[in-house]
Protein backbone atom coordinates (compact mmCIF):
# COMPACT_ATOMS: atom_id res chain seq x y z
CA UNK A 1 0.00 0.00 0.00
CA UNK A 2 1.55 3.90 -1.59
CA UNK A 3 0.26 6.02 1.42
CA UNK A 4 1.82 9.71 0.35
CA UNK A 5 0.73 11.10 3.29
CA UNK A 6 -0.83 8.97 6.03
CA UNK A 7 -1.49 10.30 9.43
CA UNK A 8 -1.72 8.55 12.85
CA UNK A 9 -6.10 7.92 13.68
CA UNK A 10 -7.30 11.17 14.63
CA UNK A 11 -10.63 11.56 16.95
CA UNK A 12 -10.54 14.94 16.10
CA UNK A 13 -11.22 13.91 11.68
CA UNK A 14 -14.55 14.93 10.88
CA UNK A 15 -15.97 11.45 9.77
CA UNK A 16 -19.62 12.72 9.43
CA UNK A 17 -19.81 12.28 5.41
CA UNK A 18 -19.07 8.39 5.74
CA UNK A 19 -21.85 8.35 8.68
CA UNK A 20 -23.77 9.75 6.59
CA UNK A 21 -23.81 6.80 4.03
CA UNK A 22 -23.65 3.83 6.55
CA UNK A 23 -26.58 5.38 8.54
CA UNK A 24 -28.70 4.96 5.06
CA UNK A 25 -28.48 1.19 5.46
CA UNK A 26 -28.88 1.06 9.40
CA UNK A 27 -29.14 3.36 12.10
CA UNK A 28 -25.36 3.39 13.91
CA UNK A 29 -25.06 3.16 17.90
CA UNK A 30 -23.00 5.66 19.70
CA UNK A 31 -20.72 3.28 20.47
CA UNK A 32 -20.37 2.35 17.13
CA UNK A 33 -19.21 5.80 16.24
CA UNK A 34 -16.80 6.01 18.88
CA UNK A 35 -15.58 2.94 17.36
CA UNK A 36 -15.06 4.87 14.23
CA UNK A 37 -13.53 8.32 15.46
CA UNK A 38 -10.97 5.88 17.45
CA UNK A 39 -10.35 3.62 14.39
CA UNK A 40 -10.25 6.10 11.13
CA UNK A 41 -7.26 7.99 9.52
CA UNK A 42 -7.41 10.61 7.02
CA UNK A 43 -5.28 10.80 4.37
CA UNK A 44 -4.64 12.82 0.89
CA UNK A 45 -2.91 12.14 -1.89
CA UNK A 46 -1.74 13.99 -4.73
CA UNK A 47 -3.97 13.35 -8.35
CA UNK A 48 -1.59 10.89 -10.49
CA UNK A 49 -0.51 9.01 -7.24
CA UNK A 50 -1.03 5.58 -6.95
CA UNK A 51 -3.07 4.67 -3.97
CA UNK A 52 -2.42 0.97 -4.54
CA UNK A 53 -0.54 -1.12 -6.83
CA UNK A 54 -1.28 -4.26 -8.51
CA UNK A 55 0.52 -6.61 -7.17
CA UNK A 56 0.50 -5.29 -3.73
CA UNK A 57 -1.74 -6.76 -0.67
CA UNK A 58 -4.75 -4.46 0.28
CA UNK A 59 -5.60 -4.08 3.96
CA UNK A 60 -7.76 -1.35 3.77
CA UNK A 61 -11.00 0.32 2.74
CA UNK A 62 -10.95 4.22 1.53
CA UNK A 63 -13.99 6.55 2.12
CA UNK A 64 -13.36 9.38 -0.50
CA UNK A 65 -14.65 12.28 0.94
CA UNK A 66 -13.07 14.82 -2.09
CA UNK A 67 -11.64 13.72 -5.54
CA UNK A 68 -11.90 10.80 -8.04
CA UNK A 69 -10.28 7.89 -7.84
CA UNK A 70 -9.98 4.93 -11.21
CA UNK A 71 -9.24 1.32 -10.04
CA UNK A 72 -7.19 0.04 -13.82
CA UNK A 73 -5.26 -3.01 -14.78
CA UNK A 74 -1.96 -3.04 -17.24
CA UNK A 75 -2.01 -5.13 -20.50
CA UNK A 76 1.50 -4.84 -21.51
CA UNK A 77 1.85 -0.81 -21.89
CA UNK A 78 -1.91 -0.16 -22.34
CA UNK A 79 -4.08 0.80 -19.07
CA UNK A 80 -7.67 -0.45 -19.05
CA UNK A 81 -9.95 1.71 -16.26
CA UNK A 82 -12.27 -0.68 -14.63
CA UNK A 83 -13.68 1.29 -12.66
CA UNK A 84 -14.20 5.32 -11.68
CA UNK A 85 -15.45 6.72 -7.95
CA UNK A 86 -16.02 9.44 -6.43
CA UNK A 87 -16.83 11.59 -3.27
CA UNK A 88 -19.37 9.28 -0.54
CA UNK A 89 -17.92 6.25 -2.12
CA UNK A 90 -15.92 3.75 -0.87
CA UNK A 91 -13.10 1.93 -2.87
CA UNK A 92 -10.78 -0.96 -2.47
CA UNK A 93 -9.33 -3.83 -3.86
CA UNK A 94 -11.97 -6.73 -3.77
CA UNK A 95 -9.66 -9.31 -4.85
CA UNK A 96 -7.06 -8.03 -2.06
CA UNK A 97 -8.56 -6.90 0.79
CA UNK A 98 -9.71 -9.42 3.58
CA UNK A 99 -8.14 -12.49 2.11
CA UNK A 100 -4.21 -11.97 2.18
CA UNK A 101 -4.29 -12.18 -2.32
CA UNK A 102 -2.27 -9.29 -4.00
CA UNK A 103 -4.28 -6.82 -5.54
CA UNK A 104 -5.34 -7.18 -9.07
CA UNK A 105 -6.16 -3.42 -10.00
CA UNK A 106 -4.14 -0.41 -9.25
CA UNK A 107 -5.71 2.13 -7.53
CA UNK A 108 -4.70 5.75 -8.53
CA UNK A 109 -6.21 9.33 -7.94
CA UNK A 110 -7.49 11.14 -10.39
CA UNK A 111 -7.56 14.68 -8.67
CA UNK A 112 -6.12 15.75 -5.51
CA UNK A 113 -7.86 13.09 -2.78
CA UNK A 114 -8.98 13.37 1.00
CA UNK A 115 -10.01 10.15 2.41
CA UNK A 116 -10.89 8.05 5.24
CA UNK A 117 -8.81 4.96 5.96
CA UNK A 118 -10.32 2.08 8.20
CA UNK A 119 -8.25 -1.36 8.13
CA UNK A 120 -9.13 -4.98 7.88
CA UNK A 121 -8.17 -5.41 11.23
CA UNK A 122 -10.54 -2.68 12.36
CA UNK A 123 -13.25 -3.63 9.94
CA UNK A 124 -13.57 -7.67 11.32
CA UNK A 125 -13.29 -6.25 15.04
CA UNK A 126 -16.45 -4.13 14.29
CA UNK A 127 -18.36 -7.30 13.01
CA UNK A 128 -17.36 -9.29 15.64
CA UNK A 129 -18.06 -6.28 18.48
CA UNK A 130 -21.17 -4.86 16.82
CA UNK A 131 -23.40 -7.58 15.10
CA UNK A 132 -25.72 -4.72 13.64
CA UNK A 133 -22.81 -3.66 11.66
CA UNK A 134 -22.93 -6.75 9.56
CA UNK A 135 -26.43 -5.63 8.17
CA UNK A 136 -24.71 -2.18 6.60
CA UNK A 137 -21.64 -4.78 5.23
CA UNK A 138 -24.45 -6.69 3.62
CA UNK A 139 -26.11 -3.70 2.27
CA UNK A 140 -23.22 -2.18 1.39
CA UNK A 141 -21.88 -5.14 -0.13
CA UNK A 142 -25.22 -5.38 -2.26
CA UNK A 143 -24.83 -1.85 -3.57
CA UNK A 144 -21.57 -1.89 -4.76
CA UNK A 145 -22.57 -5.67 -6.51
CA UNK A 146 -25.34 -3.73 -7.90
CA UNK A 147 -22.69 -1.35 -9.55
CA UNK A 148 -20.50 -4.19 -10.46
CA UNK A 149 -23.52 -5.39 -12.61
CA UNK A 150 -23.36 -1.73 -14.34
CA UNK A 151 -20.25 -1.87 -15.59
CA UNK A 152 -20.49 -5.30 -17.21
CA UNK A 153 -23.36 -4.11 -18.70
CA UNK A 154 -21.14 -1.30 -20.43
CA UNK A 155 -18.38 -3.82 -21.49
CA UNK A 156 -21.43 -5.63 -23.19
CA UNK A 157 -23.37 -3.17 -24.92
CA UNK A 158 -21.85 -3.09 -28.38
CA UNK A 159 -22.79 0.36 -30.12
CA UNK A 160 -20.85 3.21 -28.82
CA UNK A 161 -23.44 5.79 -28.61
CA UNK A 162 -25.28 3.74 -26.58
CA UNK A 163 -22.13 3.50 -24.07
CA UNK A 164 -21.62 6.95 -24.11
CA UNK A 165 -25.54 7.45 -22.90
CA UNK A 166 -25.71 4.86 -20.58
CA UNK A 167 -22.51 6.31 -18.73
CA UNK A 168 -24.30 10.22 -18.86
CA UNK A 169 -27.76 8.87 -17.07
CA UNK A 170 -25.84 7.03 -14.50
CA UNK A 171 -22.28 8.83 -14.19
CA UNK A 172 -23.11 12.42 -14.61
CA UNK A 173 -21.45 13.49 -11.93
CA UNK A 174 -17.83 12.26 -13.56
CA UNK A 175 -18.72 13.39 -17.29
CA UNK A 176 -16.77 16.95 -16.66
CA UNK A 177 -14.45 15.72 -14.04
CA UNK A 178 -12.60 12.87 -15.71
CA UNK A 179 -10.35 12.93 -18.39
CA UNK A 180 -11.87 11.59 -21.76
CA UNK A 181 -8.93 9.02 -22.09
CA UNK A 182 -10.18 7.21 -18.89
CA UNK A 183 -13.53 7.54 -19.63
CA UNK A 184 -12.86 6.16 -23.00
CA UNK A 185 -11.07 2.80 -21.59
CA UNK A 186 -14.07 2.53 -19.14
CA UNK A 187 -16.18 2.22 -22.00
CA UNK A 188 -14.25 -0.01 -23.75
CA UNK A 189 -14.20 2.48 -26.87
CA UNK A 190 -11.49 4.48 -28.50
CA UNK A 191 -10.66 8.08 -27.97
CA UNK A 192 -11.60 8.71 -31.68
CA UNK A 193 -15.01 6.47 -31.23
CA UNK A 194 -15.44 8.98 -27.84
CA UNK A 195 -15.07 11.87 -29.53
CA UNK A 196 -17.21 11.38 -32.56
CA UNK A 197 -19.91 10.16 -30.35
CA UNK A 198 -19.58 13.54 -28.13
CA UNK A 199 -19.55 15.41 -31.05
CA UNK A 200 -23.15 13.40 -32.53
CA UNK A 201 -24.71 13.99 -28.79
CA UNK A 202 -23.72 17.44 -28.95
CA UNK A 203 -24.85 18.10 -32.72
CA UNK A 204 -28.42 16.66 -32.18
CA UNK A 205 -28.88 18.53 -28.39
CA UNK A 206 -28.63 22.27 -29.97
Amino acid sequence: MNLSNPEVPNTSVNIQPLVNLLSNFFPLEKSVLNFLRKNITLISFKTGDLILKAGEHCNSVYFIKSGVVRGFVNEGKKEITTWISSENELVSSITSFGIDEPAVENLQSLEACEMLLISNTAMNQLYIEFPEFNIIGRKLLEHYYRDAEKRALIVRLSNAETKYRFFLEHYPHLSNRVQLQYIASFLAITMETLSRVRRKIRFYSK
